[in-house]
């Protein structure tokens, strides 16, 4: 190992990684330690411009161990899925060599460095929307460019997937399946892209943000006594999901919105039939929650096709995928008529992401929405009740693509000076 004066040189790489929202979902493993599922799942990446994780790693010889930041706070790495991973990627580094800096690195050489990790998440953690899979995605890409990882995408999604099982399918972008896999030593358990994300880019997705809290029942306790206690969800994995999953692999490559907007609100209201069976039961969802549920359906059932599809995953926060942006503005039109936002709260920062569906659906302003007529399926059928305040906010957004490498050193969140958090 050589470098700019032994002890002074650190390299660094930064990259960011999306989360991704289960159509088909994960709920219970088989084994805890590698973290193997007990079915399939599907899921579509989110665009990383509105939900990502950036994470820098730096390595250097005067690091005096493993250390990792996550949103400006130092947490401790002595978890099992941290030490997994960098297990399984310090197993596969090869030699690094940077011209520019005079640093050379041998293979062998990274049993003995220290990382430095400073990871961010630009939307909640630990709030239902997977902020587990793109910071576990994130590191794993992130320290396999560092330590000049060559493994395919597959073999790093399993990698991903000992850190938090849904980061495997963050690996990727577009369409993403996870195969539970056979092997008892979870080799085959990996993602598979299913379709790229310019495969059906009409899709269009609203993210209602009902919690930003950290939720009372953590995915992995809540999953642990779904297995032991859950006679649906044995029966789901084995009877329901394989079908379930052959249908919307097929209406995924025929743009069938209709099978899959209806398979995707199927297996949303089974998973959580699934946490309402286990002992203690488990609600991840909410009254607000049920609300969009309710209205949804009603526009579904009005048109008499499904104009939106909706899940949840475990949590309040709700996902609806629309089949284009035109359907889109309808769904915000209704979203925003029931759930206005606060008073004295900036239409900028109620609606966040891409926010030029507001122009397509009419709304410039919060005068806008105050004008709004009531949609026409909820006349003489539903109070016209408003809940102000029961959302945080929306993200609107679409499918995106997989993890990428910021070249531009600006986007660090290490100092490269002293190795610690900007």
């Amino acid at each position: 190992m050589t470098g700019e004066s032994e002890k002074s040189w650190i390299l660094m790489a930064t990259a960011r990684s999306p989360t991704n929202i289960a159509v088909i979902k994960y709920w219970g493993k088989r084994d805890e330690e590698l973290i193997l599922p007990v079915n399939d799942s599907i899921s579509v990446t989110l665009d990383p411009d509105h939900l990502s994780a950036t994470t820098t790693v730096a390595v250097s010889p005067s690091f005096e161990q493993d250390r990792m930041w996550l949103n400006g706070k130092e947490i401790s790495l002595s978890g099992g899925r941290y030490q997994n991973c960098l297990r399984e990627i310090r197993k596969r580094a090869r030699d690094v060599e940077d011209e520019k800096k005079g640093i050379r690195i041998q293979k062998d050489d990274w049993n003995n460095l220290h990382v430095h990790i400073a990871s961010y998440n630009n939307f909640p953690t630990a709030a239902g929307l997977a902020s587990s899979a793109a910071g576990f995605a994130c590191l794993v890409f992130a320290l396999a460019k560092l330590m000049n990882v060559k493994e395919e995408y597959g073999e790093l999604s399993s990698i991903a997937r000992q850190g938090s099982g849904s980061a495997c399918r963050s690996i990727y972008g577009g369409f993403v399946k996870w195969a539970m896999g056979n092997n008892p030593d979870g080799s085959d358990s990996i993602a598979i892209q299913l379709a790229e994300e310019t495969h059906w880019n009409d899709l269009f997705i609203v993210i209602a943000v009902v919690s930003s809290k950290q939720k009372e029942t953590s995915s992995t306790s809540g999953m642990r006594e779904s297995v032991q206690t859950s006679a649906l969800l044995k029966y789901r994995a084995e009877t329901v999901v394989p079908s379930r999953v052959l249908k919307i692999e097929e209406a995924i490559r025929d743009h069938d919105f209709a099978s899959f907007a209806r398979i995707t609100c199927a297996d949303s209201n089974q998973f959580h039939a699934i946490c309402l069976d286990t002992t203690p039961p488990i609600f991840y969802m909410n009254d607000t929650s049920h609300r969009i549920i309710s209205l949804v359906e009603r526009w579904n059932q009005s048109e008499g096709t499904l104009q939106v599809a909706y899940t949840f995953d475990a949590g309040p926060n709700a996902v609806m995928i629309a089949p284009n942006r035109q359907a889109a503005a309808l769904l915000l039109q209704r979203l925003l008529f029931y759930f206005p936002p606060p008073q004295d709260t900036d239409l900028t920062s109620y609606i966040l992401g891409d926010k030029s569906i507001l122009q397509e659906a009419g709304l410039q302003s919060v005068e806008g929405i105050e004008a709004l007529a009531p949609p026409p399926e909820s006349k003489d059928k539903v109070p016209r009740k408003k809940f102000a305040g029961d959302i945080s906010y929306f993200i609107c957004t679409r499918i995106g693509s997989g993890p990428k490498l910021l070249a531009d050193e600006n986007q660090a969140l290490i100092d490269p000076v002293n190795g610690l958090p900007k």
